[in-house]
């Protein structure tokens, strides 16, 4: 056999071992994609995505579509080759698997965390539309979870209203955390609540719960961070009364990313006209009860999965826009936001043309 066959014949040989061999190796990796990118002004699946009852509400066209992205199942092993793909494709990202997954969570964990993500996402998105429409909303701090063999287990619950943390009235979640450590370990402290059953009942018929009963609860000394921290094993959160019904129709979805899109769309049903001007606005970030916008993950493959779609205009987190800004899909401008009033801002301008006023995403910003 001549050299030049036996040495490409051998190179031939080495390439197809070492792709063997990559197909069986598994690296500790995961990979995220573009998802799908929904309309909040239109319907999915049949039904409109956003449905509000006892309110008037205005035709609304062009698009504000929420962004999401697909990633590799917890339980899902990657191999070298499909690693090197990843890496080497313009429309995956290849990340380590314990930035998605960290602390071993399986795939059961992580979909429950989405899913509280996702539904406390709706709830401030509704709040910060109907605030900055100025619209009352009637809220109350709740407990929102209950860890297991806490002092709290048992004694509080998820739903229930604390009205006063030894007799010192609660307006906000983050009251409670400073009116317990204001306790040394092993000192009582009293909950002034309203059960859980018992608000619930009085929101469906349309009252105010009056009935109140006090929990005294022993605190413990906190295990985090080495300090000494008197808790009792409870997170407080936030619940809301509204003064119409405002439904978010939208399945398969997780994650807490699409509520500044929620919101906008919620103000654009309620108020005459279009924000977009008919245009096709995408866009990302949380969002609180205030109207904060937060950053989020994956900011690469939603821009590039809202141009795809279309979009000509992506509404991006303030502190994902540098990231953002490096790979920007032709035709796409990214329009940097902080706020919802940022982002009411932005589709004003979009609608009446002022484009060049638009605060655009740089690498620096």
């Amino acid at each position: 056999m001549p050299r030049r066959t036996a040495t490409m014949l051998a190179s031939t040989l080495m390439l197809i071992a070492l792709l063997c061999a990559g197909v069986f190796i598994n690296v500790p990796y995961s990979e995220l994609s573009p998802g799908p990118t929904v309309n909040t002004l239109a319907e999915h699946g049949g039904e409109p995505v956003l449905q509000i009852t006892g309110h008037k509400t205005y035709p609304a066209s062009g698009h504000l579509n929420m962004t999401t992205v697909r990633v590799t199942s917890a339980d899902y092993n990657m191999n070298l080759v499909e690693a090197i793909y990843g890496w080497l494709a313009h429309d995956s990202l290849v990340v380590r698997h314990d930035t998605l997954y960290p602390d071993g969570k399986t795939e059961e964990q992580s979909s429950q965390e989405n899913a509280e993500e996702f539904s406390q996402s709706q709830q401030s998105a509704k709040v910060a539309a109907l605030k900055q429409l100025k619209i009352p909303v009637t809220s109350w701090v709740i407990v929102a979870t209950v860890l297991k063999g806490s002092p709290a287990e048992g004694k509080l619950h998820a739903g229930d209203v604390i009205k006063a943390v030894d007799g010192t009235a609660v307006k906000e979640p983050a009251d409670v955390s400073k009116l317990v450590t204001r306790h040394k370990p092993g000192q009582d402290v009293v909950f002034t609540i309203v059960p859980a059953k018992e608000q619930a009942a009085a929101v469906k018929a349309h009252k105010k719960a009056t009935t109140t009963r006090d929990v005294t609860i022993t605190t413990k000394e906190s295990q985090d961070g080495g300090q000494e921290r008197a808790i009792v094993g409870i997170s407080a959160g936030t619940d809301n009364t509204f003064p119409f019904t405002i439904d978010i129709k939208l399945a398969d979805v997780g994650g807490p990313s699409a509520g500044l899109m929620f919101a906008l769309g919620i103000i654009d049903k309620l108020t005459p006209g279009d924000l977009t001007g008919g245009k096709f606005v995408a866009g990302t970030g949380t969002i609180d009860d205030d109207g904060r916008v937060g950053p989020i993950g994956g900011i690469e493959m939603k821009t590039l999965g809202a141009r795809n779609k279309g979009a000509q205009y992506f509404l991006t987190p303030k502190d994902n826009c540098s990231a953002a800004a490096k790979d920007v899909p032709k035709g796409l401008t990214l329009v940097k936001v902080g706020t919802i009033k940022d982002a009411l801002n932005a589709l004003d301008d979009i609608r009446t043309g002022k484009t060049s006023d638009l605060p655009k995403c740089t690498t620096g910003s």
